[in-house]
C-alpha cells in the first residue's frame, strides 16, 4: 500500500460483536474497562450476518478466533447478488485446512505469515485481501456442526468510492481425500468471466509409500485452453521453493518458510504426539506481483504424481485440500457445491 499517507473522504466502519451493526458510535455502552459481548454463539445449523453494508465501499481487514474448525462456513455476496462468490470453511480460508491440528512437529503453533493472510498464536485468523464492491455486501457465518461454538470477530472497512472496473473478490473450496491415483488434483474451475487468478492455500497429507510428493504440476488453462498456458515444474517450484523445500539437497530435510506472497508454514505429524500420525503440510501461494489474468474463463490444476520404485511406476493417492482467491466481474458462475460437514473430516 502506498497511499495511507493521503487524506481520503473515506469513512471507516466495524463490524464486531460489540458492534453488530457496524454504526458510527455502535460499540459497548460500558465504559473502560468492560466487556459486554466479546463474542457470539452460533447454533447448529444457524446461519448469522456478521457485516450488511450499503456501497460504495471495501472490506479491508477481517480477524477471527474463537471456534477455528470446519464446521463454520464463511460466505460473501457483493452487490445484492444471490449466490455468494465466496464460500469455505473458515479454517481452510484462511490457510489452516488442518484446524484439528494445533502444534507443529516442533510442538510450536503453526504461523502463517504472509501480505494477505495471517494465522497467528494462538489461532488468530486474519485476512487482508481488498474486497471493493458497488452496491451492498452481505458477510455470513453459517454452523453446519452439531454443538453451539463461538465466535469472536472484528471486520472492519470504509465507505468510499470505488472504480468502474473493479473485480469482485472471490474464494472456492475443494478437497479430495484421497486424489484419484493417475488423475491431477483440480484446484478451480467453471471460472466464467473476465478476471484475474490470484493464488491458492493448499493442505495436502500424504498417504503411502512414495515419499516423493511433490513432483505434481501446476497448470493454468486460460481463456478456452487446450492445454496450459501456465505450466510450473514440480510443486514445491509452484509454491516458490525446490527440491522437495530442502528434504532432495543439503540437510536431507523438510525446511518451513513464510514470506510476503509463498510459503510451506507449517508440517504435521508427529507419532509420538498424535494419534494421527499422517505426515502433512500447508501451504500458500499468492499471485500479488503476477496476477494470472483471463478474459472468457480459467481453471487449474496440480498434478499428485508418483515415481518409479524398483522399475515399477506407482501413483500417489493424497489427501488434498484448497481454496482457490480470484476478482473477477460479477455475475460470475455459481460455486461448486461444499462437500458435507462429514466429507470434510481430514483422515
Amino acid at each position: 500500500m502506498t497511499d495511507y499517507y493521503l487524506l481520503s473522504n473515506a469513512k471507516t466502519f466495524a463490524f464486531s460483536a460489540e458492534n453488530p451493526s457496524g454504526t458510527k458510535g455502535g460499540g459497548s455502552k460500558g465504559g473502560d474497562c468492560t466487556k459486554l459481548r466479546p463474542n457470539i454463539g452460533i447454533q447448529p445449523g444457524e446461519t448469522i450476518t456478521l457485516v450488511d453494508v450499503e456501497g460504495p465501499g471495501m472490506i479491508q481487514s477481517i480477524w477471527l478466533t474463537g471456534y477455528v474448525g470446519h464446521n463454520f462456513i464463511i460466505r460473501m455476496y457483493w452487490d445484492n447478488n444471490e449466490n455468494p462468490s465466496v464460500e469455505a470453511p473458515i479454517s481452510a480460508f484462511f490457510g489452516c485446512a488442518y484446524d484439528e491440528n494445533f502444534q507443529d512437529i516442533d510442538q510450536k503453533y503453526p504461523s502463517l505469515n504472509s501480505s494477505m493472510l495471517l494465522v497467528a498464536p494462538g489461532r488468530g485468523l486474519n485476512c487482508y485481501w481488498k474486497m471493493p464492491f458497488k452496491k451492498h455486501c452481505r458477510i455470513t457465518m453459517e454452523n453446519r456442526g452439531p454443538a453451539t461454538q463461538w465466535l469472536y470477530y472484528i471486520i472492519t472497512g470504509c465507505y468510499c468510492e470505488v472504480p468502474d472496473n473493479i473485480g469482485y473478490f472471490h474464494a472456492s473450496y475443494r478437497q479430495e481425500h484421497p486424489v484419484t491415483p493417475g488423475r491431477a488434483y483440480t484446484v478451480i474451475d467453471g471460472i466464467k468471466g473476465k478476471g484475474q487468478f490470484l493464488g491458492v492455500t493448499l493442505a495436502a497429507g500424504l498417504n503411502g509409500s512414495n515419499g516423493c510428493w511433490v513432483e505434481g504440476e501446476a497448470r493454468m488453462y486460460i481463456d478456452g485452453d487446450e492445454y496450459p498456458s501456465v505450466h510450473y515444474t514440480g510443486t514445491e517450484d509452484y509454491f516458490c521453493g525446490s527440491y522437495a523445500f530442502g528434504k532432495d539437497i543439503y540437510h536431507r530435510q523438510y525446511q518451513t518458510y513464510s514470506g510476503l506472497y509463498a510459503g510451506m508454514y507449517a508440517i504435521l505429524g508427529d507419532t509420538s504426539g498424535f494419534y494421527n500420525a499422517q505426515q502433512r503440510f500447508m501451504l500458500y501461494r499468492f499471485h500479488i506481483q503476477d496476477p494470472i489474468y483471463f478474459e472468457k474463463d480459467f481453471r487449474m490444476t496440480l498434478d499428485n504424481l508418483g515415481m518409479v520404485i524398483d522399475g515399477e511406476y506407482v501413483k500417489r493417492y493424497d489427501d488434498y485440500t484448497s481454496v482457490a482467491y480470484w476478482y473477477q466481474e460479477l455475475p460470475g458462475a455459481s460455486l461448486k457445491p461444499l462437500p458435507t460437514d462429514k466429507e470434510m473430516l481430514m483422515k
